[in-house]
């Protein structure tokens, strides 16, 4: 026991000194709400997002409104959403057609999605991974071509509901066509929350053999509570950006029992409880948490947004 203890600070040695945090509660966040949240409170949201220090944000998703009705409003949204220098707004853009209305919209920055998992891929999006691929193949070429930025997710990476466990080396061999269609980054998705971090570390070894450590996100759902000991083992292994909701806000309509994201209240408290710097103001993102709380009309569950934080260094 007293080898072990002794070893123990020689775990985080190789983790970052700097994390990015990328927003989607806006986004991942409201698409799973049942309420219709109004534009003003949509932009109320970003808005103290914003004011927490949060760089990255996911504000909306061009979609159909037949598909996600709660954000229908995507076009003002993008429309009325502010960025202030230094921060980036982004959208998610499933197709040809909502890169019409990204362009419209002057959005700088576009993310385009699909599943590890055959049978999730056609519920979520109606085509089969293959066909999603040329899909996609429309999408973020004339989306480079018009100077947007594009950033990829894979979902199911750690396991589908409907298919149970998934491959890691498939999971890994589409993000890398991502990438190598165009995505400056593609974020891995558990999106049941099922992941453990021993898979974790096989998956972002994977992944780091594959593609460029910068290239590399987690999106981790936190269903089971194992999300922030999954980040603590992508942050060993070197993973500088990770996925995160206010509140632990959102989930997938069609992951059934997936959970929120982890709170990115939670993630910042971890981080810097490590000494790890991410730019963002905990007691203010603790705020913007309560504003995400009230425009929803319920209580959330992020675990730091309840108990409240001590003081940490940034």
């Amino acid at each position: 026991m007293l080898a072990k203890l002794i070893l123990m600070p020689a775990l985080f040695d190789s983790c970052p000194d700097r994390v990015s945090i990328y927003e989607v509660s806006p986004r991942d966040g409201l698409q799973n709400e049942r309420a219709i949240v109004s534009l003003v409170d949509k932009l109320r949201l970003v808005d103290a997002l914003v004011a927490a220090g949060l760089t990255r944000v996911e504000i909306t998703s061009f979609v159909s409104p037949r598909w996600i009705p709660q954000l229908a409003d995507a076009d003002d949204v993008a429309k009325h959403a502010r960025a202030p220098e230094g921060v980036t707004f982004s959208a998610l853009c499933p197709n040809a057609r909502g890169l019409e209305r990204a362009l419209a919209a002057n959005i700088p920055e576009i993310a385009v999605f699909m599943s590890a998992s055959e049978t999730h891929n056609k519920r979520n999006v109606n085509h089969t991974i293959t066909e999603t691929l040329a899909a996609l193949e429309e999408t973020i070429g004339p989306a480079r071509a018009a100077g947007l930025r594009v950033r990829g997710y894979v979902s199911t990476v750690w396991g589908c509901p409907y298919e149970g466990d998934v491959d890691p080396a498939r999971a890994i061999a589409l993000a890398g066509r991502l990438h190598e269609m165009g995505c400056y980054q593609v974020s891995l998705g558990d999106t049941i929350g099922a992941g453990t971090p021993r898979q974790t570390a096989e998956i972002v070894r994977r992944a780091l053999d594959a593609l460029p450590g910068d290239a590399i996100a987690l999106h981790m759902h936190d269903t089971r509570g194992t999300a922030l000991a999954n980040i603590v083992v992508g942050l060993e292994l070197g993973i500088r950006t990770f996925d995160a909701s206010v509140g632990g806000m959102g989930g997938c309509p069609y992951a059934p029992g997936a959970a929120g994201n982890v709170a990115t209240e939670d993630l910042t408290y971890l981080l810097h409880g490590m000494g790890i710097a991410t730019g963002v103001d905990l007691a203010r993102l603790i705020e913007a948490g309560r504003v995400a709380s009230s425009i929803v009309g319920r209580a959330l569950p992020g675990k730091v947004l309840t108990a409240g934080a001590k003081s940490l260094r940034a």
